[in-house]
């Protein structure tokens, strides 16, 4: 063999033949990868295209709200009774805190839970271990210089958010009829949670996307804010300031458990007043009884007593069984009904003409005028005055009164319902039985909000005996009747005592419910008030001793506040006589 024969045969055997499967297999593969990544970036992008889409949202997207402040609260004269202002919300990031290791840093971590009175240690309980959570708020509705405080720590985790803080620039003057929020600006008691959608409004929202460094690069959707509406009331601050301060002193020299006060214009039916006491702080309520919330006004009930004689007067009036000359014989002060006595407090006082019933508050007197008429007709006249039904407040927990609808009715039990027993009452409800006295007969619904011209009124009474009955009422707080202490210098006024003892199991106890129901001045009237006090514990506890004189130092305050003229030496022209009667 050839010595170049011998060189290509050495060569050709030492060409490694696998060289060629290599070169494959790497283009396979490549090419394998390349059909992978087609392949899955084809069903990402077309057929499972929402999946990076929301992933993506996940990152970038966020919602911006703005903050809504809840709207305020005016009374008549737009003197604010409830007013929101903004707060700051201290909040932490418990990941972020446990992997910055915030906690580490003693110092600053002191230094914020001294900030907001706790511990270390509470402080780190409230975070928690668990790093899953990213929410969890450490102090609501913090003062501003807290909230600097704790800003310039800058402890890793803790964040701030704006929200609001209702303040009530009244306090306790108006805190039973007002109410208050929770700490989420929802309203839980009174006008707060009355008209709660009213006052809340709706936070604008937008939807914005932002880069990997927090920067806002678009605004994808927006909705403007709702605004909430303001709301003003009837309420005369100024008349409820000087109510409070009246009953609050009343209460408080008599022992009394309680006491409440009403004033309405009787024209219009808006509520000028409505105050309770022993009241409370609503901008600071730690440690307040529950109980102490309520509105007594228009959620405790009692029996009128001789409040509600009017009514027996009228109904006899209006049914005809007695004209404005009627003169009814209460001798000898003491009567025997279906086996029970009712008797006259004090001496006999013989014969008495209505006014004479009035002024003198005879049990016999109004007895006897009940039993002249069908008892369905007095009934008539109490639940047309009112009694048994709300007043159209419209308020949270008012009470309806007890009046009962059965058909059967003893003698004895017309006889004490005609002197206040045998139902009950709220203020609120006593208040509008006189306010349609005051306008002449017409009953109309009670209104917590402003309105000039008040709701749509019902006439329940004949105009001539509702004057009739003005000037029967004025009686009783001159000499002679019973309720003398409630005489306003200068202005004719009229009113009724009403002295209850309080029903308990099995009969009636030790406690009594003084009361004064009047209207002023008599020439024009304006305003019906409504005095009540609750177990007083002196020895003093007739409505005339206790309750007529805070009538008296109210209406005083109040008919000059309005710039009302004196008319106490004025001459009324009554429909009753078509002459005249001397102040």
């Amino acid at each position: 063999m050839s010595r170049t024969k011998q060189k290509t045969h050495a060569k050709r055997n030492q060409t490694p033949g696998i060289v060629g499967w290599r070169f494959i297999f790497v283009l396979l593969a490549l090419g394998s990868v390349f059909v992978v990544l087609v392949a899955r970036a084809a069903y990402l992008q077309v057929l499972e295209p929402d999946m990076l889409i929301n992933q993506g949202d996940l990152r970038s997207l966020r919602v911006k709200s703005d903050t809504v402040l809840r709207g305020m609260i005016l009374d008549r004269h737009g003197e604010e009774l409830a007013v929101s202002v903004p707060v700051q919300a201290i909040w932490a990031d418990p990941k972020v805190v446990l992997e910055r290791g915030s906690e580490q840093d003693e110092r600053r971590w002191q230094a914020l839970a001294d900030t907001l009175n706790m511990t270390p240690q509470q402080l780190s309980a409230r975070i928690g271990s668990d790093s899953r959570r990213r929410f969890v708020y450490l102090q609501r509705q913090v003062n501003p210089a807290a909230v600097d405080y704790v800003r310039r720590l800058a402890v890793p985790g803790i964040y701030f958010r704006q929200e609001s803080r209702r303040f009530y620039p009244a306090g306790e003057v108006t805190a039973h009829l007002i109410g208050f929020t929770d700490i989420d600006d929802v309203g839980v008691e009174g006008i707060e949670r009355r008209f709660n959608a009213v006052l809340t409004g709706t936070a604008g929202r937008s939807l914005v996307r932002r880069d990997a460094k927090g920067r806002e690069i678009e605004v994808l959707e927006r909705e403007d804010a709702l605004e909430p509406k303001s709301l003003q009331l009837s309420i005369d601050q100024r008349m409820q300031s000087i109510a409070y301060r009246e009953l609050k002193k009343a209460v408080l020299t008599y022992g009394a458990s309680s006491g409440s006060v009403v004033i309405v214009d009787v024209h219009t039916g808006e509520v000028l007043a409505m105050v309770n006491s022993p009241s409370y702080n609503p901008n600071n309520r730690r440690n307040t009884p529950v109980h102490h919330f309520r509105n007594r006004a228009i959620t405790d009930m009692f029996e009128p007593g001789s409040t509600i004689k009017p009514l027996p007067i009228l109904s006899a009036l209006e049914f005809g069984s007695a004209d404005l000359d009627t003169v009814i014989d209460t001798s000898p002060g003491m009567l025997r009904i279906g086996g029970s006595w009712v008797r006259d407090v004090g001496s006999n006082n013989g014969k008495l003409d209505l006014t004479g019933i009035m002024q003198k508050s005879s049990n016999i007197g109004v007895t006897k005028l009940a039993l002249s008429m069908p008892h369905q007709h007095l009934l008539d006249l109490y639940f047309n005055m009112g009694l048994g039904m709300d007043t159209g407040l419209g308020l949270t927990g008012e009470s309806s009164g007890m009046l009962s609808h059965r058909n059967r009715w003893s003698d004895h039990e017309l006889a004490s319902l005609s002197f206040g027993y045998n139902l009950s009452v709220t203020a609120v409800q006593l208040a509008r039985l006189y306010a349609a006295i005051g306008n002449g007969g017409i009953l109309r619904p009670l209104t917590i909000l402003k309105s000039e011209q008040g709701l749509p009124g019902e006439r329940v009474l004949t105009e001539a005996y509702a004057d009739a009955m003005l000037d029967m009422m004025e009686a009783v707080v001159e000499p002679g009747g019973t309720a003398t202490r409630g005489r306003v210098d200068g202005y004719r006024v009229g009113g009724k005592t009403g002295t209850t003892r309080k029903a308990i199991a099995g009969g009636y106890g030790d406690d009594y419910v003084a009361s004064f129901a009047g209207i002023a001045p008599i020439s024009n009237p304006r305003f019906a008030t409504v005095v009540v006090l609750n177990e007083p514990a002196s020895d003093y506890y007739h409505g005339g001793e206790i309750a007529a004189p805070v009538f008296s130092n109210i209406m005083d305050a109040v008919l000059r506040l309005n710039n009302i003229t004196p008319d106490a030496e004025r001459v009324r022209i009554t429909k009753r006589t078509g002459g005249s009667h001397a102040g």
